[in-house]
């Protein structure tokens, strides 16, 4: 088999303020550092240009194309990398969306997701929050080409849901980017642990792309991004403040880790038969 490229990924855990001419300036400033570095795929957290909260996602969501994503658009242009814009409050169609562009080296749109699920939980002396209450949701799968890598995208609450990972691996995707921002309640529990079993699951790469945390915040994000290997190593991760992580993805080393413990070719019914035990 011809040999493929591997690629570096960059994830940028970016501070995210109030401010957001401060935002997107500062989303431009560390893509251009991460393109020097030598990253050719960029990925930004998610609400990478307002607070995260229900609160905020009126009072800054804007329509596509606006000032956010043309200013993501012109920074994947300069640097020529693809950029992952994590996502943005989306005004359109008399609702709102928490969406992620993603721009091609010459600044082109390639891709649009819609998050699907949407964050609401209740968990006793942790947390409470309901992005339905201001958010509606989106409905399909979105997949782009950066060269020879067939990438898949989710936003945050997305990777719970492990028949989506599942549907993105049978279209051919070999790395999944989830721009997220766990809380100090879910992070510790479940964030790396859910990247790996995506990841595990489907024997391909998953990165997840967090806000830097901010403890004055009135919604405090985990941080931690993190890459995980096809073979569920741990192979990039930050800590709780700004911070790029970089990562090798190779492709050719997907399909090792598939020919040493084949589940992807396996035979499998479409529906698992449950059968009653002998009475």
């Amino acid at each position: 088999m011809a040999s493929k490229s591997v690629f570096k990924l960059a994830s940028i855990q970016m501070a995210v303020s109030g401010n957001k001419a401060e935002n997107l300036s500062r989303a431009v400033k560390l893509i251009g550092e991460a393109a020097r570095a030598g990253a050719s795929i960029i990925g930004l957290p998610e609400c990478f240009n307002c607070p995260y909260g229900t609160q905020y996602f009126k009072q800054y969501a804007e329509p596509i194309p606006g000032n956010s994503t043309q200013t993501l658009a012109a920074a994947a242009k300069e640097n020529g990398v693809f950029v992952v814009g994590g996502s943005i409050p989306e005004e359109a169609e008399g609702k709102i969306f928490n969406t992620c562009m993603v721009f091609d080296p010459s600044g082109n749109c390639i891709a649009k997701h819609r998050k699907i699920h949407l964050f609401d939980i209740d968990v006793p002396g942790g947390i409470t929050f309901k992005e339905s209450d201001v958010l509606s949701p989106g409905s399909c799968l979105t997949v782009f080409n950066a060269g020879d890598l067939k990438v898949g995208i989710g936003i945050c609450y997305d990777i719970r849901f492990a028949e989506l990972a599942q549907l993105y691996c049978k279209k051919g995707c070999q790395l999944l980017m989830y721009p997220g921002a766990f809380n100090m309640t879910t992070g510790p529990a479940h964030w790396e642990l859910l990247q790996r079993a995506r990841a595990l699951d489907n024997e391909l790469y998953v990165a997840t792309i967090s806000p830097a945390r901010d403890e004055k915040a009135s919604y405090v994000a985990w941080g931690h991004s993190t890459t995980v290997s096809p073979w569920g190593e741990t192979i990039g991760k930050a800590g709780p403040g700004e911070e790029i992580v970089y990562s090798e993805i190779d492709p050719e080393y997907i399909e090792k880790i598939r020919t040493q413990i084949p589940i992807m070719k396996q035979k499998r019914p479409d529906l698992y038969e449950i059968t009653e035990p002998a009475k």
